[in-house]
C-alpha cells in the first residue's frame, strides 16, 4: 500500500532553504537531493509496452541511495538471499553495543572515527570473551549492523549485532557455547569492558577533547544487550532482514506533511513501546533525518571472524561437515535485476522495455498515447 506521505515531500517542499542552509555539509545536500529526485523525471526513466494489448507503462529510475525510503526492499532481499546459505546450524544470539548520549557531540563532527571505533570495541570484545576458556575458548564470528537514530529521529548510535552460539577452536574443531543456546556472555562484564575499551579508544582519536567528557563516561551506565535468538535459518534471517537495511525512518510512519509542521508515529519505549505521534517543523525533522546520513563510502554492515568474506569460504564448509555431515556451497552477493513484469492491462504478456529517456522526460508522442500508466 502507497504511504500517504513521503519524506521526499518534506525535501521537496523545504529545499530552498535547504540549499542556502549552513547546517548542512555538501554530502548530506548531495544526498537529500537523490531522495528528492528518487523516481522523478529528474532521475530520467524507461517505456514498458506490452507486446500483446500495446499498454504503455512510463516508470521512473530510482536513486539507489541506501538512505532513501523507498530504495531498500530489493537491496534487502538480495542481502538477505546472499545470507541464507551461510547461517549455520547452530543458536544465534542478538547483542546490541550501545553508547551513551554524551558521545552524540563527538559524532556530530567526527562520526566516522566514533562509528569505526564503535565497531572495532564491539568486536574486540566479543573475540576476547569467546577467545577466554572460561567463557567459550574458541574463535567465533559477527555480523553487525550500525544504527544511528532514535524513533524520534534523535542520535543515537547503536550496533547490532547477530553472533553465533560457539567457534572455531584452534584444533579446527566447533565448540558450541556453554550455555546450551541460553545466552552467550556475561551481560555486565561485557558492558563494563566495552565502556573501558570504547572510551580508552575516543580518548585517543580526540586528544585535544575536554577530558571532563571521558570522566563522565565512567559515570554512566552503559548498556550491552544480549539476547538468543531462536535457531533455525527463517527465525535468524527475520532478525538479519530486521536491522540490514532499515533506515532512519520509513515513509509508512509519516501522518501528515505540510509547510508548518511534519507528523510521525513513534514507538515510546521508556512507556511500554506504546505507539504515539510527534510534530516537528519541517526544516527541524530534515536536521534530525540528516544526522544520520552516513559519511561518504562508509561500511554500515561489517563481518567479522569466521563469518568474514577473507575466512568464511573455509569455515562455513568446515563447520557443516562437522555438523550437519554436508557441505554448503556460499552465493556471492550480485544486485538483483528489475523482474519482468506481467502486463497490468491484459495479464497475459511480459512487459518489454521500449526505451530509456533521460532527465528531459520521455518523448511527447507517448504521452498521448492510450491505454497508458505512469508510475513514480
Amino acid at each position: 500500500m502507497k504511504p500517504a506521505c513521503e519524506v521526499a515531500q518534506v525535501i521537496s517542499q523545504q529545499w530552498n532553504n535547504i540549499d542556502h542552509s549552513e547546517y548542512f555539509n555538501l554530502w548530506q545536500k548531495r544526498t537529500l537531493r537523490l531522495l528528492r529526485n528518487c523516481r522523478t523525471s529528474a532521475m530520467g526513466g524507461h517505456i514498458d509496452q506490452c507486446p500483446d494489448c500495446s499498454f504503455l507503462r512510463i516508470s521512473y529510475n530510482s536513486c539507489r541511495n541506501r538512505h532513501c525510503p523507498k530504495c531498500q526492499v530489493r537491496a534487502k532481499q538480495d542481502w538477505i538471499a546472499a545470507r541464507m546459505a551461510e547461517l549455520l546450524p547452530v543458536p544465534y544470539f542478538h547483542v546490541v553495543f550501545t553508547l551513551p548520549a554524551q558521545v552524540n557531540l563527538l559524532c556530530l563532527y567526527a562520526p566516522e572515527k566514533v562509528y569505526n571505533a564503535l565497531f572495532a570495541c564491539a568486536w574486540s570484545v566479543i573475540t576476547s570473551f569467546a577467545n577466554d576458556s572460561k567463557h567459550l575458548g574458541a574463535k567465533t564470528g559477527m555480523i553487525s549492523v550500525l544504527h544511528t537514530w532514535g524513533q524520534n529521529l534523535s542520535l543515537h548510535p547503536h550496533l547490532h549485532c547477530i553472533i553465533p552460539g560457539g567457534g572455531i577452536t584452534d584444533e579446527g574443531q566447533w565448540k558450541s557455547a556453554r550455555s546450551k543456546g541460553r545466552y552467550l556472555f556475561p551481560v555486565k562484564a561485557l558492558s563494563s569492558v566495552f565502556r573501558a575499551r570504547m572510551t580508552d579508544s575516543l580518548r585517543k582519536s580526540f586528544p585535544k577533547e575536554d577530558k571532563n567528557l571521558f570522566s563522565s563516561l565512567f559515570k554512566t551506565p552503559w548498556v550491552v544487550y544480549a539476547k538468543p535468538v531462536f535457531s533455525g535459518a527463517s527465525s535468524v534471517v527475520e532478525y538479519l532482514g530486521r536491522y540490514t537495511h532499515k533506515i532512519a525512518i520509513s515513509n509508512h510512519r509519516l501522518i501528515s506533511v505540510d509547510e508548518k509542521a511534519v507528523s510521525f508515529f513513534f514507538k515510546d519505549y521508556r512507556n511500554g513501546s506504546k505507539n504515539k505521534a510527534m510534530s516537528l517543523e519541517p526544516m527541524e525533522f530534515i536536521w534530525r533525518f540528516s544526522l544520520h546520513i552516513l559519511p561518504r563510502s562508509f561500511v554500515r554492515i561489517r563481518h567479522f571472524g569466521i563469518l568474514s568474506s577473507r575466512k568464511k569460504a573455509l569455515t562455513i564448509p568446515q563447520i557443516f561437515l562437522q555438523l550437519k555431515g554436508c557441505t554448503v556451497v556460499l552465493v556471492k552477493y550480485q544486485r538483483s535485476k528489475a523482474p519482468a513484469l506481467l502486463c497490468p492491462c491484459c495479464k497475459k504478456a511480459l512487459m518489454k522495455t521500449l526505451l530509456r529517456f533521460d532527465h528531459r522526460g520521455p518523448p511527447s508522442k507517448y504521452l498521448n498515447l492510450k491505454p497508458i500508466e505512469i508510475c513514480s
